[in-house]
């Protein structure tokens, strides 16, 4: 029996996915935006996870430049077949088609889940999200959902299945609807997987209700992959959604089930936490949940039907202890994995360099306002705590240039504390793409100056300080992602802004759990 904290993965780690080969899980969640993207962690104990690369970890494989926050990189699923990992994902554009980019379903592969993977195989012909594979033998499936061509109610989705060519990854028919949710007038039946069922059949596991409080994780049945599949009689088989308000976890769905190899399932789920009855900044995160069997039929957290903050479950050891400290020194001389940059990688506008005196440190070039979609130069990670301290040392930038820290949900809601060539230091609160400058302070500025901005984020209240005395005051309210703001998590880090040509150096990074 061990012991084990919610989230498993924390931050920003939406849409789980999982799967084993051996002894060893995986797992790769959305990261919209951001690139590198499709982080792959993994585990050999289901409840202390490792950061393990991107599935997109390269310049060349992918172009999300110029895309809004909350689109690109949705819901990716994760599979091992025949000696080969399997990672398909969905880029989502702009719902009035305004983004030029590449849209659609695509598969990259890889024989080691570490990489390199391959360059994205877009699979033709089929619209919609949330694409899962499935292999049967030497048959290959593809299911996921979009919008129905005659819905009967507003969010109105089915749940598709096409076969696919095993070497081309291209679809060998239409795809078919197997499922449209299991209440009448359902939202977003979305989130599709299909497993095997024990003794025999498949099940469908789906997400209803729309990824925020009225967010499930509905099954259905079949004796054929092909279907047709019945609901469950007792759905949804978890969902918080009738807990309001007072639940510390809410908007639980998206479940992926997984067997352990010793005969236990587990699920890993979506779920967001609450605080006083109010979202946080950290949007959905990454929890686990174990998974029992009654005549076939699933049993989420059996005899609790809840996600728990701390779980005492069969199967897994005492979890370690969670990390409190997730900056930056530069000092091994390479990027941690962690760090990404908006719609394009952080080798594309950052580099870390050597100083005489031996030092390392990060040199990033001017790029474009936060509140805009051009190229910016934000290096940014998922705050990964609600409480937390971050701060970052760095030089005073070169006249038309400013530097600083970036709290950012999207272009439209972000805090900037920056720092400009005259020494003047400026909390700026932007929301709905309106900056309101806060407070500003001033440092004194030298040609070795170093000057240490910090944020003290404590829930939706931060303080802001240059060289340790605070100035400045926030509610960041307008930062917790919802549909106004866009629905993906806050990353926090050092950000540049002016001309590419123009370049700025950053001394450390910290991030610190309070």
């Amino acid at each position: 029996m061990g012991r084990y904290r919610n989230p498993v993965l924390p931050g920003c780690h939406p849409d789980p996915s999982i799967c084993r080969v051996g002894d060893d899980f995986y797992l790769v969640t959305s990261s919209f935006e951001y690139l590198p993207g499709l982080p792959i962690h993994t585990s050999t104990n289901l409840v202390d996870w490792s950061p393990l690369g991107h599935a997109l970890h390269r310049p060349g494989q992918l172009d999300l430049s110029g895309l809004a926050s909350s689109r690109g990189l949705y819901a990716p699923t994760i599979r091992h077949h025949d000696g080969t990992f399997f990672v398909v994902c969905t880029v989502v554009g702009p719902d009035d088609g305004s983004w030029s980019g590449r849209t659609g379903h695509f598969v990259v592969t890889a024989r080691d889940a570490a990489g390199p993977w391959t360059d994205p195989v877009w699979i033709d012909g089929v619209g919609g999200f949330d694409p899962s594979l499935t292999f049967d033998g030497d048959r290959v499936w593809l299911v996921g959902t979009e919008p129905m061509a005659e819905p009967r109610w507003p969010g109105h989705t089915g749940v598709w299945l096409v076969e696919l060519d095993p070497g081309s990854l291209q679809p060998l028919g239409a795809p078919a609807i197997i499922w449209e949710g299991a209440m009448l007038g359902a939202v977003w039946a979305e989130g599709p997987h299909l497993v095997p069922r024990p003794g025999g059949g498949w099940m469908l596991v789906a997400a209803e209700g729309g990824t925020a409080r009225d967010h499930a994780v509905c099954v259905a049945y079949a004796d054929s992959l092909e279907g047709p599949y019945v609901g469950d009689l007792a759905n949804p088989r978890l969902s918080h959604r009738e807990l309001g308000s007072v639940t510390p976890i809410a908007s639980v769905g998206h479940a992926d089930l997984v067997d352990d190899g010793a005969g236990r399932t587990w699920a890993t789920v979506l779920a967001t936490r609450l605080t006083d009855g109010a979202d946080g900044l950290l949007g959905r995160q990454t929890h686990l949940v174990p998974v029992g069997w009654e005549d076939r039929r699933p049993l989420f957290a059996p005899g609790l039907g809840r996600v728990g903050e701390v779980v005492e479950a069969e199967g897994v050891p005492d979890q370690l202890p969670a990390a409190r400290e997730f900056g930056d020194g530069f000092r091994k001389g390479r990027f941690d994995p962690a760090w990404n940059g908006v719609g394009r990688h952080p080798s594309e506008f950052a580099e870390l360099v050597e100083l005489a005196s031996g030092e390392v440190v990060l040199s990033v070039s001017g790029g474009a306002e936060p509140a805009s979609l051009g190229a910016q130069s934000f290096l940014g990670r998922r705050l990964p705590v609600a409480d937390a301290d971050v701060a970052v040392a760095l030089e005073v930038p070169g006249p038309g240039v400013r530097a600083g820290l970036l709290v950012r949900t999207s272009e439209l809601a972000h805090l900037e504390l920056r720092l400009d060539d005259t020494g003047r230091v400026s909390c700026v609160l932007t929301a709905g793409r309106v900056p309101t400058v806060l407070a500003e302070a001033r440092v004194a500025v030298g040609p070795d100056a170093i000057v240490e901005l910090g944020l003290e984020i404590r829930g939706l209240a931060l303080r802001a300080s240059v060289d340790g005395s605070f100035f400045a005051e926030a509610e960041l309210c307008a930062l917790v992602p919802n549909p106004a703001s866009g629905f993906v998590g806050v990353w926090v880090g050092p950000v540049a802004v002016g001309a590419p040509e123009d370049r700025v150096r950053v001394r450390e990074v910290t991030i610190s759990a309070r």
